[in-house]
């Protein structure tokens, strides 16, 4: 307590104590305008603890044809692995060569709990994937890495697996009688995301914050909301490391807003300015246009998480925000900023991003005009406390295994309502994802954590796409509880070119034909935009 103390009372001194807090405390992500930042600024330091310390791997196996199923309307085999030991791993998805070719079948795995005898019965893994990717013709997507997949599924700590793919019955209509054929190159990519960070950054409300280890209570698929599940607070109490791990945030976060008023009118080249957390550096190229053409690369960026960057952006009061927002000098006169404050974020390196294995540059878009929300298809049966865990076996599944730049969505929230840093690239900026196919321009893609087909949605995390989507849709002059037009950059609902009229919040569903977000998160939409609207003041 008494270091706290110290850490409120430094935060109050005399402005020459607060020029050498620059030196001991970590950085926060300083102040992005709306419009995407064009400045050259210095390159950060390539490496990052996380980096060295969170290593993770990838066990990816070739399938093999399975015997026939008898009984079945087509005699095919299919392809998978019988049950065998492996390396640990905790996620689990299928991938093939063509990422141009749908897996028209079901895709199962059983996986045997770490050190022990017991495997749980075979669950399904969501192949209808494709839509969660980059647009057709943008450069992530002609990269050439790019592979078909499956949605991963969280299955937790493992060291057995088995799995079969087996494809769809013949077409009735199809006289020829011919069999669906399975993609080629199929392989079964098992995944282990590595050790936490410490400390771990998670709130979690069901075990109290801070409390790391131990289970949720009573929460499991299909029994609706959590018992309980109120929205999680910025007050709500924390570890004292983790509570001094904010203070430290917030004055560095503080030091940076200063020291960016004092240098805003030098050359870029000359006022050394710390980047956003996770954003690296580099100028942006393209003005970006509504169906992606054109979109913004940084170019001859480094981007690394260095040890200044902090775990946790801290939440803002309203008037924080708009002053860091700088839109008290770019409102006319007596125009009112509708702007939600900024909630608690937990900044990549705080789930512990291994920052090397994304690309290097990053790639904008013009502006963020909506928001798509999405459910993961990652299954519920994780803890808060496991969500950094969850985050890093995506995010290396979506590089690693699926080939893409990095991490697909924006951000991504937890059933608790922790709220996370997603692709690099900066949280205030308008930073190109790769998650609602023919609408990742011009927009952001939120992804909850979990399956939300036929479960409902904690509160909490609904709480949390209110929050923020108030803030960051706030940062452009976007209405929550709006429409907007985008243009599609090609899928199966709107042909590329077609001008469409959205929700600003809307879900994957509405720009794609997709189940995704699920039918019970979907149905929350509504009262998510109604939250978010009356955040932002409106």
């Amino acid at each position: 307590m008494s270091n706290i103390i110290f850490m409120r009372a430094f935060l109050a001194s005399s402005i020459g104590v607060t020029c050498a807090a620059v030196l001991a405390l970590p950085s926060a992500a300083p102040a992005g305008a709306a419009a995407p930042d064009t400045r050259t600024v210095p390159a950060a330091p390539a490496g990052s603890a996380a980096s060295t310390d969170l290593p993770g791997s990838t066990q990816s196996l070739p399938m093999r044809p399975l015997p026939v199923v008898s009984g079945r309307a087509a005699e095919s085999s299919g392809q998978g692995l019988t049950e065998r030991e492996v390396r640990p791993f905790s996620l689990v998805g299928v991938v093939w060569d063509d990422v141009d070719t749908e897996l028209h079948g079901t895709v199962q795995v059983r996986t045997r709990a770490a050190g022990t005898d017991r495997w749980s019965d075979w669950q399904d893994l969501e192949t209808h994937n494709a839509e969660h990717a980059a647009d057709p013709g943008s450069a992530e997507r002609g990269s050439g890495a790019v592979r078909g997949a499956t949605a991963p599924l969280w299955v937790g700590d493992s060291d057995g697996v088995a799995v079969r793919v087996v494809p769809d019955p013949p077409d009735p209509q199809d006289r020829t009688g011919h069999a669906v054929s399975l993609p080629g190159g199929l392989r079964l990519e098992l995944v282990d995301p590595g050790e936490d960070p410490r400390p771990l950054p998670v709130r979690d409300e069901e075990t109290g914050a801070g409390d790391i280890g131990k289970p949720d209570a009573g929460e499991a698929e299909g029994t609706g909301d959590v018992a309980g599940a109120q929205a999680v607070t910025d007050g709500q109490a924390m570890t004292g490391a983790q509570l001094l791990a904010d203070i430290r945030a917030e004055a560095g976060a503080q030091v940076l807003a200063g020291m960016q008023a004092a240098t805003a009118t030098l050359p870029a080249t000359e006022t050394g300015a710390a980047t956003e957390a996770g954003a690296g550096t580099g100028t942006e190229a393209g003005t970006g246009t509504e169906a992606g053409a054109g979109t913004g690369t940084a170019a001859g960026t480094d981007g690394r998480t260095t040890a200044l960057e902090p775990n946790v952006l801290p939440a803002l009061s309203r008037a924080e925000t708009e002053a860091q927002a700088g839109t008290e000098s770019k409102t006319a006169a007596g125009a009112r900023p509708y702007i939600g404050p900024r909630p608690r974020i937990i900044t990549r390196k705080g789930w512990g991003a291994d920052e090397k294995l994304r690309e290097r540059a990053f790639a904008y878009t013009k502006t963020v005009k909506a928001a798509f929300v999405h459910h993961s298809a990652t299954g519920n049966n994780y803890t808060c406390s496991q969500a950094p865990s969850v985050l890093r076996g995506i995010y290396r599944y979506h590089v690693k295994s699926s080939g893409w730049r990095d991490f697909g969505y924006n951000f991504a929230v937890d059933k608790c309502g922790n709220i996370y840093e997603g692709r690099a690239g900066g949280v205030t900026k308008p930073v190109l994802g790769a998650h609602t196919l023919g609408f990742n321009s011009n927009s952001m893609g939120i992804a909850v954590l979990g399956t939300f087909t036929k479960s409902n949605p904690p509160a909490a995390a609904v709480t949390a796409v209110s929050k923020l989507t108030a803030w960051k849709l706030g940062l452009f002059g976007a209405n929550p509880k709006g429409k907007v037009t985008l243009v599609s950059g090609g899928g199966n609902k709107y042909k590329k070119g077609k001008k469409v009229r959205l929700n600003v919040i809307s879900g994957h569903r509405d720009g794609f034909a997709t189940e995704c977000p699920g039918a019970r998160l979907y149905k929350k939409l509504g009262s998510a935009r109604t939250s978010s609207a009356r955040l932002q003041g409106r």
